[in-house]
């Protein structure tokens, strides 16, 4: 991996939070993900399963860990299954885990090969009561795809059918959404990453550069500071194409007097960072363009202070939406007539304004989190409003990285990013 090695206490620390909320006499399964077949003998890159990462740090393919807190020996309450090494295997696809770098990576002492899994599975399961198995159950997971996970939760209904089941998903819901101070630094290098990236962009954007161009000035500056790259698909979207929330065919030329809507940004070590900005090609915003993007940031930095401890995510997202009107109004864009006659269900603000202002971030770009309960300390929390308005050939988004404090105003991960209309012309022109 291009990421420094995460100290293992963070992992060890996660895996007791977890466990100390499991049933009594239950065993935890997680896989990793399977790498996925393109055609022929290709593939795509492997990118590990955020679960089994944040529990035990292994970022390589067919790996188990396995969790039985009331195990009747020490040594068997946490397990790791690897994919066995071999000097061939380090030849024709480089180093796996062995056993000593296991434990170096995850604090798990007790670490056997992949081929031992059903062995041991059986001598925990006539110990165990209950079984937690881990489904995919966020708020906007669409699964098509048959994962390793699914496929073991086959296989092991069929082979126990006396154990109980319990899901692992909604502790997990709750531990990723609080971040570890480890956590937040990660991030916070993520976010570093994508301004280095970004201010490399204010000085290489000029009329008729392509929207491709400016993703590979991305993408360099990402690998270069030991990211992997994108934590997302990156969204490069000029003129009206910024009228297409989810843009990413990237490939038009960027026109004088156009702006261009940049979601865009860096992970590291497996935690995201998620950044929107909008500049002007040509290195200065029109009157027009200037009056919509202040009224954009001013939705966004009164949004901001709404993320502390204690805030319900339905009631905020109420609150942002009178933000917008009350901006909308002063742009000409909707009238009092508009605002009176509204449906409730859909609000008149939502003709230029139609995606919710925030999400939970972490591991996942959209990461875990209960929206249904309050808003706690050390969350991390996008924020990005956005005017649409097709017939002016333009959209405008803004999008920071907030974490909930305890007390205080809510910190900004992207304090040192440029987003202020006088700042970014000046970066741009100089």
């Amino acid at each position: 991996m291009k990421y420094h090695q995460i100290d293992r206490d963070l992992f060890i620390k996660n895996r007791e939070k977890f466990m100390a909320q499991m049933k009594p006499k239950s065993v935890a399964i997680f896989n990793s993900n399977d790498i996925y077949p393109v055609s022929a003998d290709s593939t795509l890159p492997f990118a590990q399963h955020r679960d089994i990462f944040y529990l035990s740090g292994v970022d390589q393919e067919e790996s188990i860990l396995l969790l039985f807190p009331d195990a009747p020996y020490e040594h068997q309450r946490e397990m790791v299954f690897l994919k066995e090494t071999s000097e061939h295997i380090a030849i024709w696809e480089g180093e796996k885990l062995t056993k000593e770098r296991a434990f170096e990576v995850t604090g798990i002492r007790t670490v056997y090969w992949l081929q031992e899994f059903e062995k041991v599975l059986f001598e925990m399961m006539t110990h165990a009561d209950t079984i937690y198995i881990n489904t995919n159950e966020h708020y906007r997971a669409t699964v098509e795809t048959e994962t390793r996970e699914a496929r073991f939760v086959k296989w092991w209904k069929e082979k126990y059918p006396a154990h109980a089941v319990a899901k692992s998903n909604p502790i997990l819901q709750r531990l990723r959404s609080v971040k570890e101070t480890e956590e937040l630094d990660l991030i916070q290098k993520a976010c570093n990453i994508t301004e280095l990236g970004f201010r490399r962009l204010l000085s290489f954007v000029k009329p008729n550069v392509t929207e491709y161009e400016i993703e590979a000035e991305l993408i360099h500056e990402f690998i270069r500071n030991r990211s992997r790259g994108f934590a997302y698909t990156p969204i490069i979207a000029s003129g009206n194409n910024a009228n297409v929330l989810h843009y990413i065919e990237n490939n038009q030329q960027c026109k004088a007097g156009d702006l261009i809507l940049l979601d865009v940004a860096a992970e590291y070590a497996n935690y995201s960072s998620d950044m929107t900005r909008t500049i002007p090609v040509s290195g200065k915003y029109t009157k027009r363009q200037k009056e919509v993007y202040n009224a954009v940031l001013n939705v966004k930095n009164e949004a901001t202070k709404m993320l502390t401890t204690g805030t319900l995510w339905k009631q905020y997202h109420i609150e942002v939406g009178k933000l917008m009107t009350s901006e909308l109004l002063g742009l000409g864009l909707i009238d009092k007539a508009d605002v009176q006659n509204e449906n409730p269900e859909w609000p008149a603000y939502k003709k230029y304004f139609m995606h919710g202002t925030s999400h939970h971030m972490g591991l996942d770009t959209h990461d875990y989190g209960i929206l249904t309960e309050p808003m706690q300390a050390n969350m991390v929390f996008t924020v990005e409003p956005g005017i649409y308005i097709p017939a002016e050939g333009f959209g405008i988004r803004l999008e920071d990285n907030i974490i909930v404090q305890e007390s205080g105003e809510p910190f900004n991960m992207m304090r040192n990013i440029p987003i202020e209309v006088d700042e970014i012309e000046e970066l741009m022109n100089s």
